[in-house]
């Protein structure tokens, strides 16, 4: 299969691309390892989103894939294997597609722990996704770890769910927008200052948490049924290490989404920027997508 455009990854930034390239004329396709939507269709509520009073991540990210694929853009569900930026071809799991022009827009996954007991108690407590795992804890008690927004959003979402909720956080101030701490504030929720978590305990579910202040060294136990880990994330560009990564592995672009490769563009939270947003990710896209379509026809390529 050959196209003027391939992108990379399903999310807010490939499917911004994805409807700026078909709109301006690419045949264009859009690689998804899993569910169109990124991370968002992980976010219960979204009302940052201009023009979005309140809604889904789902239902966002169904609207911008229906948008993309209703201007022709054609979706692909497999797993990216290699690229070979000399022949422009792209290797999947089941078959290879040759590309004019390229946009890689893989995002970003949470951060984990790297304790000892977090692999294994994963998915019998431990859990990255407070709207996929938040109702199996109704009337028990979970804790969040981090301090951004989504620390914050996660632990207000558990609220509709758990009997007690506590927000673990290592600094004493939280990181998050101020309309976000302002209402966990007022939420009842048990924020826990200057802390780590140690460790994870449980054998077969998670019982307690051990934690460790950071200001005094002291250790203290808080009994809770389930852990929700939000404490970052990293980029999604091992497989793209040939690309000028920054020292935390975000990919180095020029402004209009350009890379150190010639026709190939990064875009969304898997870029080196200082804000990760939907709407951060969905302007990356629709420059890398212009970008695209000056390259190609520059080059006649198109």
């Amino acid at each position: 299969m050959n196209f003027d455009l391939v992108i990379i990854g399903g999310g807010p930034a490939g499917l911004s691309a994805a409807i700026y390239g078909t709109r301006g004329g690419l045949t264009t396709a859009v690689i998804e390892k899993q569910a169109p939507g990124g991370q968002i269709v992980l976010t219960s509520e979204i009302e940052n989103y201009p023009g979005v009073d309140k809604e889904s991540g789902y239902e966002l990210a169904m609207k911008m894939m229906n948008q993309a694929e209703g201007f022709g853009a054609q979706f692909i569900f497999d797993e990216v294997q290699s690229v070979d930026v000399k022949n422009k071809k792209v290797k999947l799991a089941s078959d290879e597609i040759s590309y004019g022009a390229l946009i890689i827009a893989t995002g970003a996954y949470p951060r984990k722990l790297n304790l000892e007991a977090e692999a294994r108690l994963t998915g019998k407590g431990v859990s990255y996704c407070a709207t996929c795992d938040g109702a199996f804890f109704k009337g028990k008690k979970v804790a969040v770890n981090g301090g951004g927004n989504t620390a914050v959003e996660d632990a207000l979402y558990l609220k509709n769910f758990a009997s007690e909720v506590y927000l673990i956080h290592r600094r004493d101030a939280l990181r998050a927008e101020k309309t976000l701490a302002d209402a966990l504030l007022k939420s009842g929720v048990k924020i826990i200052w200057d802390s780590v978590v140690e460790n994870i305990n449980g054998d077969d579910s998670v019982e307690s948490l051990t934690l460790k202040n950071v200001k005094t060294g002291e250790l203290s136990s808080l009994q809770v049924d389930g852990l929700f880990v939000a404490v970052g994330q990293v980029p999604e560009s091992k497989a793209f290490d040939w690309l000028e990564l920054d020292a935390q592995g975000y990919v180095i672009t020029k402004e209009d989404m350009s890379t150190a490769f010639e026709g190939v563009f990064a875009a969304g939270d898997l870029r080196q920027k200082p804000l990760r947003q939907v709407v951060t990710a969905a302007s990356d896209g629709a420059i890398a997508a212009n970008s695209a379509i000056k390259y190609l026809t520059e080059n006649g390529l198109k």
